[in-house]
């Protein structure tokens, strides 16, 4: 089957604004999502350690990653001009039962970015990509408070078991 198109990024049409980082603030450049690109990776990797600490690689979800390669054209940065400050990914894992679906995350904004609308942004785009491609489910493990905005509860994941709890 012949390779799609690869979708032009999106730019947050909403007030988000370049995010500070000891430029002047004047900048007006939008922030762009976008697929990840190799290059992205070292950059990528440093967010997630800034956001989440050295003790990111031992966390539940963690587990499910565990040798595997995220899903297909879905992992995507938020971009300020070269600069990565948003990140979400999805993982392809499996139900008990073999039923396919996608885990989301980890989803991270740089510190001097959040508030800007770019975490939420970065989700839907990533859910809406996901649907487009004919995923059907999606699973996290993350701050429900946050995650419920998008139509994720605990209670449609209460008979889930994943590694590391008991």
């Amino acid at each position: 089957m012949p390779a799609s198109p690869s979708p032009q990024p999106e730019r947050l049409r909403s007030a988000v604004r370049t995010c500070e980082h000891g430029g002047t603030g004047k900048d007006l450049k939008m922030i762009t999502l976008r697929r990840e690109r190799p290059t992205d990776v070292p950059a990528r990797e440093a967010l997630l350690d800034d956001v989440f600490g050295n003790t990111r690689n031992r966390k539940t979800s963690q587990r499910l990653r565990e040798g595997r390669l995220p899903a297909e054209g879905l992992s995507f940065v938020a971009a300020d001009g070269r600069r990565v400050v948003g990140t979400a990914r999805l993982w392809n894992v499996a139900f008990a039962s073999g039923q396919p679906a996608l885990l989301l995350g980890p989803v991270a904004v740089a510190a001097d970015c959040r508030s800007r609308g770019i975490g939420n942004a970065l989700v839907r785009h990533a859910i809406a990509a996901a649907r487009g491609l004919g995923h059907g489910a999606v699973i996290l493990v993350g701050d429900a408070p946050y995650y419920n905005r998008f139509g994720f509860t605990a209670e449609k994941a209460a008979r889930l078991k994943l590694p590391g709890l008991t």
